[in-house]
């Protein structure tokens, strides 16, 4: 675990008697089972009907929000490790060079996202190779009614605590119909021995002088975060934004090094009257820094000291670059949920959410 956080002597995360009265939906222990996830996620995929597909110009991930995240980590992880462009589509169509050589993956938790099924009919249109990820709804019905490939994941979950199923599901699928010719079984490995090991370390039985979640959290509390990542981390800095804004129900900033130190950092220079309202948060791999990227980063780090309320340097830990980056996401997905629970507020419910969607079905 990384060095302990020095703490302001807020011990209301040691009360899990407390941690249970304000997370009633039991958000803290469906992130603790993510490395099941994982495990689970691999068992779906033996079992789903997927034929080998040959021919592949582009793979599309199409989705929105918690469904959508892992087309973000999966074009990150495989950047420099496969010859398919991978492109991520957040929209009601889908862009105009997408054709029958496409490999279109619909993704929607809930399987009614409204955006997602237009994309589908799009992906239908167009004659793409599709898959699609559900655990229930009309895009369940649309695959069962066309026979298009459909790997189905258990209900019941919010989508952005679906994470592991959602992932690994399109991991295993690329793998399993011939599309991506890696071997990653030790990634997985270490992936699924990092995410135990995170979730052994962060689990809400665990005090805060021993708890590196908890920690964050309490150095993040009443501040607005800013995170800050690089190369393969961008997606996971976002994955923490969102889950800071659905879980802790707060405003999150991210930004990705070296393309803020073009723009962003100017405003951090000359407004202090706002600056000192944030934390920065700078994720850290030695391993991965380049003499540039570092050089970035400490001059950032500099920069925040002086102007920021607080800076916190992430270490992240693994060996392998998708154990990395689990370990990075996992640890965020839990200071989300007791960064909320400091907040004395559920970290399950999304209403506002809710409320928009009701107000579209008047349309």
């Amino acid at each position: 675990m990384a060095d302990a956080l020095t703490l302001d002597g807020n011990n209301m995360l040691d009360d899990v008697e407390e941690i249970d009265n304000i997370d009633k939906s039991n958000m803290l222990d469906v992130v603790a089972d993510f490395p099941s996830q994982i495990e689970k996620a691999s068992e779906i995929i033996k079992s789903a009907e997927l034929e080998n597909i040959y021919k592949v110009d582009n793979i599309v991930f199409s989705g929105m929000g918690g469904s959508a995240i892992s087309g973000d980590i999966l074009q990150a992880y495989f950047r420099d490790k496969i010859d398919i462009p991978i492109y991520v589509n957040r929209q009601y169509d889908l862009p105009r060079w997408v054709n029958k050589d496409s490999l279109v993956f619909i993704q929607s938790y809930s399987g009614n996202t409204e955006e997602t099924l237009s994309a589908f009919k799009h992906a239908y249109q167009k004659r793409s190779k599709i898959i699609a990820i559900t655990s229930n709804g009309k895009l369940e019905e649309f695959c069962k009614k066309r026979q298009i490939n459909l790997i189905k994941i258990p209900q019941g979950y919010q989508p952005r605590a679906a994470t592991g199923f959602m992932l690994f599901s399109a991991l295993y699928a690329l793998i399993k119909t011939g599309v991506i010719r890696l071997d990653i079984d030790k990634e997985i490995n270490e992936t699924i021995k990092i995410a135990k090991e995170v979730s052994q370390n962060n689990n809400k039985k665990i005090e805060i002088q021993k708890n590196y979640a908890k920690q964050l959290a309490n150095k993040i509390i009443k501040k607005t975060p800013q995170i800050y990542s690089f190369k393969y981390y961008n997606p996971i800095a976002k994955r923490w934004c969102t889950q800071f804004n659905e879980n802790s129900k707060i405003i999150c900033r991210y930004d990705e090094v070296s393309e803020s130190n073009h723009n962003d950092i100017v405003g951090w220079s000359m407004n202090p009257e706002v600056t000192k309202n944030f934390t920065c948060i700078l994720f850290r791999d030695k391993a991965e820094e380049s003499v540039y990227i570092e050089k970035r980063l400490e001059f950032m780090k500099k920069l925040f000291k002086t102007n920021a309320a607080d800076t916190i340097e992430i270490e992240i830990e693994g060996k392998k670059r998708l154990s990395k980056m689990m370990y990075t996401m996992y640890l965020g997905d839990f200071v989300s949920c007791y960064l909320a629970i400091l907040r004395k507020i559920d970290p399950t419910p999304v209403n506002i959410i809710s409320e928009l969607k009701e107000e579209l079905t008047k349309i």
